[in-house]
């Protein structure tokens, strides 16, 4: 359980300094539009309607600092700052900026249609006492183990496998803590295992997919699409 006031903010940092290569535009990724808005501003509009963060905290790159400002919603709940060359340097400059949070939410603007619903679950769960909290969706396909030579090694049992989705939420001092480490990992929960700080799952949505490759970006025009034909 988590020692952080159940009143101290929640403050929510949105990483948007990614290039997106796979995505296959020439801007970083969260500036890439969906059904004609800015990803990233879709991910912010997401995290102000839960009713469940204080604040927001986008991290950009420097040269489009001023082109963040404008795209994003004028309230004194949002700020934009500047990162580094790094995911790991950007969410450093997140916390710096945030030094009174009481929890932070970490949320990749890449899953710019994450409903507002599950961002408001995760806050509760950190709220509720808990000190680290991840959404997740079973995995649905067979995953193989292999080798540096594609040779198979194994195959884990996928009823006990999770695909993690963000928000991903954390106690401050917790999160503070695993930055203080310079080890690797592919998420912020990875770097809070490697505390040895217990991590909880939360179902997570279909609709928080990350819109990495020219196809998810395809499926997120169609979800937009739709939503605004009904």
């Amino acid at each position: 359980m988590n020692n952080s006031d159940s009143d101290s903010p929640v403050v929510a940092l949105v990483p948007a300094a990614g290039r997106g290569v796979r995505l296959g535009e020439n801007m970083p990724k969260a500036f890439v539009a969906v059904g004609g808005t800015p990803m990233v501003r879709l991910a912010v509009d997401g995290l102000l309607a839960s009713g469940a963060v204080d604040r927001i905290i986008v991290i950009v790159p420097a040269e489009l600092a001023e082109s963040a400002v404008a795209l994003l919603p004028p309230s004194d709940a949002v700020r934009v700052v500047v990162g580094g060359a790094e995911r790991t340097d950007s969410v450093r400059a997140g916390l710096a900026a945030a030094p009174d949070a009481g929890y932070f939410l970490v949320h990749d603007a890449a899953r710019a249609l994450t409903p507002p619903e599950l961002i408001a679950r995760v806050a509760a769960e950190l709220r509720a006492g808990h000190r680290a909290v991840v959404p997740g969706l079973p995995v649905v396909d067979t995953v193989k183990s292999v080798d540096p030579d594609g040779v198979v090694t194994g195959t884990p049992d996928r009823a006990a496998l999770r695909a993690i989705q963000t928000p991903q939420g954390f106690a401050a001092e917790l999160l503070h803590a695993a930055y203080e480490t310079n080890v690797l990992a592919t998420d912020d929960a990875g770097l809070v295992e490697r505390l040895g700080a217990e991590v909880r799952t939360i179902p997570g949505d279909p609709m928080a997919f990350k819109i990495t490759t020219p196809l998810d970006l395809m499926l997120a025009e169609t979800v937009c699409n739709a939503a605004r034909s009904v």
